[in-house]
C-alpha cells in the first residue's frame, strides 16, 4: 500500500519557476552549441547515433543508480528506511535543480525527505557525505591522469593532503563540541545557531566516515563517475579521437571538478571551458572539441536535469511501513 499527494513546494508558482530556471539554463546552453558551430554538434549527433546514444544515456544511469545504493545506505546508517521507490523518486529529484548556484538545487531533497521523518540536520549530513564522496571520487580520477605528468605529481600530494584533511577534521568530535559550546557563548543568537546547526550536520555525518563506510562510499563514487568516464570515452572515440581511456577519465574528471568547485549552476561554463580547452590542448580541433562536450554534457547533466524535473512532478509514494527507526 501507498498513499499518493504532491509537495506544496511544487504548487504554483515554484514550480513554474523551478521550471523557468531550468528552460533559461538550457537556452544558455543551446547558445553555447551555436557558438562552437551548429553544423557540427548535429553532425556529432549523427554520428554517435541512437545506439552511441543510449550507451551514454545507460552509463549515466549506472552513476545515478550507483550513487542512490550509497545514498540509501547513508540514510540507513542514521537509522531512517525510507521506502526505496520514494527514495529513488527524491534522490533523482535533485537533480532537477542541479543547475541552481552551488550545490544548492540537489538540497530540496531536504524537503521532500523531512515528510519521511528525516530531519533536516540528518538528510543534509547525508547530502554532505554524498558530495563529499564524490568529491573525493573525482579527485581520484584526476590523480589517475595526472601521475603520468611528473610535474603534476606535487599537485596530486596536496590534494591528498586536502582530503585527509578534511577527513581527519571529520573525527574530530571533542574539537567540534568545543567549537559549538563557544559559539553558543560568545556569537550573537543568529550566527550561533547557524554554526550549530552546521556542526550538528558535520556530526552526524561523521557515522558516514567510519573507515569501512569511506571505503564504500568512495568505491561507490569510483564507479559511478568512471561510468560517466567511460561514456565520454566511448564518444570521443565514435567521433574518431585515438585518445587514451586514462586521458579521456582525466579530462572528464578534472572538468567536472573545475565546474564543481566554481560553484556555478551545474558547473555551466566552468566545466565546458575546461573540457574543451583539454581536448583542443589534445590536438581535437575546437568545432569537434565543443560538439564533444555539448554531447557528454547533453548525456549527462542535462539528462539527470530532465530526469529531475519529471520526478519532482511525480506525485509521493509512501509506504505504510514504518520509514525509521
Amino acid at each position: 500500500m501507498t498513499s499518493k499527494h504532491t509537495h506544496p513546494l511544487l504548487h504554483g508558482w515554484r514550480f513554474r519557476a523551478m521550471l523557468l530556471i531550468v528552460l533559461l539554463s538550457a537556452i544558455g546552453y543551446l547558445a553555447f552549441s551555436l557558438w562552437g558551430g551548429w553544423h557540427e554538434v548535429v553532425a556529432a549527433l549523427v554520428t554517435v547515433g541512437i545506439t552511441g546514444t543510449l550507451i551514454a544515456l545507460a552509463l549515466s544511469l549506472v552513476n545515478y543508480l550507483v550513487r542512490f545504493v550509497r545514498w540509501q545506505k547513508y540514510l540507513s546508517i542514521l537509522g531512517h528506511q525510507v521506502y526505496w521507490p520514494e527514495s529513488l523518486r527524491i534522490y533523482i529529484a535533485g537533480f532537477g535543480l542541479t543547475i541552481l548556484p552551488g550545490k544548492a538545487g540537489e538540497a530540496i531533497r531536504s524537503v521532500f525527505l523531512k515528510n519521511h521523518n528525516v530531519s533536516y540536520p540528518e538528510s543534509l549530513a547525508v547530502f554532505f557525505s554524498d558530495q563529499l564522496s564524490n568529491l573525493i571520487s573525482i579527485m581520484l580520477l584526476v590523480s589517475v591522469g595526472l601521475w603520468a605528468y611528473p610535474q603534476a605529481q606535487p599537485v596530486i600530494i596536496v590534494m591528498g593532503g586536502i582530503i585527509l584533511g578534511i577527513l581527519l577534521f571529520l573525527q574530530q568530535t571533542k574539537w567540534l563540541q568545543a567549537l559549538e559550546a563557544i559559539a553558543q557563548r560568545k556569537l550573537p543568537a543568529k550566527p550561533a545557531r547557524l554554526i550549530t546547526s552546521s556542526i550538528e550536520i558535520v556530526l552526524h555525518s561523521k557515522r558516514c566516515f567510519s573507515l569501512p563506510m569511506l571505503l564504500y562510499g568512495i568505491g561507490m563514487g569510483l564507479i559511478a563517475w568512471g561510468a560517466e568516464g567511460i561514456a565520454f570515452y566511448y564518444i570521443m572515440h565514435v567521433l574518431g579521437s585515438d585518445m587514451t581511456l586514462q586521458t579521456a577519465l582525466f579530462i572528464y574528471a578534472f572538468s567536472m571538478l573545475v565546474g564543481a568547485i566554481s560553484f556555478l549552476p551545474g558547473g555551466l561554463g566552468g566545466t565546458e571551458a575546461t573540457m574543451v580547452a583539454l581536448l583542443m590542448l589534445n590536438n581535437i580541433d575546437q568545432p569537434h572539441a565543443v560538439a564533444a562536450t555539448v554531447l557528454i554534457r547533453l548525456a549527462t547533466l542535462w539528462f539527470a536535469v530532465a530526469l529531475g524535473v519529471i520526478a519532482m512532478s511525480m506525485p509521493e509514494r509512501k509506504s505504510d511501513k514504518l520509514e525509521s527507526s
